[in-house]
């Protein structure tokens, strides 16, 4: 049914209850896997020359941040017998580098979990989820924790 899934990670509980649903859909279609960990390249655009130090340290703990995130998706993968591919993706923003993930990989599905913000937590924090939503035309499904 599902060929390739895209399951995007940040290392949180929720993105893991995510790849444990992404886990047993793979195995029972035998899809592919792509886990995506998406960063910001330039946080720092626009602030001026005197933050390059900064931009490299920001590349440096997001870099092995993302490592952490994919190492620990890869083998919660790995214990239920799914291989899955690992992908350091880049945007602005999350949902713009999922969108270019779902392009570059024909996934057809993605997996993804919503940390179910409300209020003004959602108005100042925005929702990865709901943004992807609108953006894709594959089916996602939204695990919440």
């Amino acid at each position: 049914m599902f060929k390739h899934i895209l399951v995007p990670v940040d290392g949180s509980k929720t993105s893991m209850l995510a790849v444990s649903k992404a886990a047993a859909l793979a195995k029972t279609f035998g899809s592919a896997v792509t886990a995506l960990y998406v960063i910001d390249p330039y946080p720092f655009t626009g602030v001026g020359a005197d933050f390059a130090y900064g931009q490299a340290q920001y590349l440096s703990a997001a870099t092995a941040e993302a490592s952490s995130a994919l190492d620990a998706t890869k083998k919660a993968m790995a214990e239920v017998g799914v291989q899955a591919t690992a992908v350091v993706g880049e945007g602005h923003a999350v949902h713009d580098g999922i969108l270019r993930a779902v392009e570059s990989t024909g996934a057809d599905l993605i997996v993804m979990g919503s940390h179910g913000r409300r209020g003004l937590e959602k108005l100042v924090l925005g929702s990865v989820t709901q943004r992807v939503l609108g953006v894709v035309h594959i089916p996602v499904l939204v695990v919440r924790d």
